[in-house]
């Protein structure tokens, strides 16, 4: 009886520590595999596709073809939330949705947007994993665009830049 019980008790401890490891989804691990394989070394912030507040601000300056997207939430942007032309606010728990992602281009640079930059790397890694490569994250999100650029400078039009025509 004492050997039976400690065969069941050795069984289920097997069982328990064994399964778990054999869970996961072999294919999306390879896929995610694959989307990270770029991030390494100095250049992992790239791999990443993150974006720091000085590229984010130089962009909109020059009137680059950019989408601002936040994806905080109702509570959040209704105090304050990014006021670019054409910007986008859609809550990370509504993004993936089909009226949501078919909202969001394909053909200019979309950088996301929260608090401190934690949900937009969720929300972007999630986006550039079901094929959205043109997605970036503003690194630190508005805690540090709001470090970046003071509210002077945040209330002031925005400058035309002079674009130099190109050679050839």
């Amino acid at each position: 009886m004492l050997t039976r019980l400690l065969t069941t008790i050795s069984l289920a401890i097997v069982v328990a520590f064994a399964g778990p490891a054999r869970s996961y989804d072999a294919a999306m691990a390879e896929s995610y595999a694959m989307l990270f394989a770029p991030v390494k070394g100095v250049d992992a912030g790239k791999g990443m596709h993150m974006i720091m507040p000085e590229a984010f601000v130089d962009k909109a300056k020059a009137k680059e073809p950019l989408v601002a997207l936040d994806v905080r939430t109702p509570a959040e942007t209704d105090v304050y939330t990014v006021t670019l032309p054409g910007a986008l606010v859609i809550p990370i728990n509504e993004l993936f949705t089909e009226s949501n992602l078919a909202r969001i281009p394909t053909d200019k640079t979309v950088v996301l947007l929260c608090q401190t930059g934690a949900r937009a790397t969720a929300a972007g890694t999630a986006l550039r994993h079901i094929s959205f490569e043109n997605v970036y994250v503003l690194k630190g999100g508005f805690k540090t665009l709001t470090a970046y650029v003071d509210p002077k400078e945040t209330n002031t039009p925005l400058k035309q830049v002079p674009v130099e025509p190109k050679e050839g």
